[in-house]
């Protein structure tokens, strides 16, 4: 289980995170919508610590041992960070390196610096990396460079990537915002399918509503920092959606895109 106590981020005058409490039970799929600048971004970066929090607590709980996130330094993060994986809009692939490096590149935190810089990896690892390529049906690639690939399958390389690290949780920060429709659908489904066969918490930034409503177990919305809605993707009425993406003319426009189908059919 993930809990947050109190959770605050602060840039300089700005609040960009504001006294989050929340739990999520372990293996939920739990969407995350708000406008720009809600907070949503940050509040993942805080889990994995590419941000520190400001104040507040972020506490794991597994098989009876709790750990604050928060104080965990040296080879205790570089561990959290590799069980805590992250799953960027703009993929962060090294594009001149072929597609089974790039996977490889998820066990950087189980193998020495030297060995990594030098790519040399176990036949295990290469055969690890390839049933994770696999999986996201971009096997038949894995020696094409990064860039010879199209979006949504570098997204799917990157989903590979984060596979590798055997994490328990897996963070998506907008991973479909700069997708087509049909990739879109396609790296959801890998998410919910890696969600639902390996048990693995999935916490997801997205902008559109009805992706949020397909695909998540639970939904929490933000807004100006704070957390204004957390429940069932069902509960997500209309004048909800209004309230966490208006609040004057220019908002109107980010709300209209947020309740427009991205057309991901069933």
């Amino acid at each position: 289980m993930l809990k947050f106590e109190a959770l605050t981020k602060e840039f300089g005058q700005l609040t960009a995170v504001d006294s989050i409490d929340l739990e999520v039970p372990k293996g939920q799929m739990l969407g995350v919508i708000g406008r720009s600048g809600a907070g949503k971004s940050t509040l993942l970066r805080m889990i994995n610590r590419l941000n520190d929090a400001t104040s507040g607590k972020i506490l794991y709980e597994e098989d009876g041992k709790v750990i604050d996130v928060n104080q965990l330094t040296g080879q205790e993060l570089r561990n959290w960070r590799a069980h805590c994986a992250m799953i960027f809009q703009q993929f962060n692939l090294v594009l001149r390196l072929n597609v089974i490096t790039n996977v490889l590149m998820g066990r950087i935190n189980y193998n020495s610096m030297l060995k990594t810089m030098i790519v040399m990896f176990s036949p295990a690892e290469r055969a690890f990396a390839i049933r994770a390529l696999d999986r996201l049906d971009v096997s038949a690639q894995a020696l094409q460079r990064a860039d010879t690939l199209s979006g949504g399958q570098q997204q799917r390389v990157a989903i590979a990537r984060a596979l590798v690290q055997e994490p328990k949780i897996l963070l998506a920060d907008e991973p479909i915002a700069s997708l087509d429709p049909r990739n879109a659908q396609i790296v959801m489904e890998a998410l919910r399918t890696i969600n639902q066969e390996d048990g693995i918490t999935v916490i997801c930034n997205l902008h559109t509503l009805d992706t949020a409503k397909k695909y998540c177990d639970r939904v929490i919305g933000m807004k100006l920092g704070k957390m204004i809605f957390d429940g069932h993707p069902s509960e997500l009425t209309d004048e909800m959606a209004r309230d966490i993406y208006m609040g004057g003319d220019e908002e109107d426009e980010e709300f209209s895109a947020a309740i427009t189908s991205t057309s991901l059919e069933n």
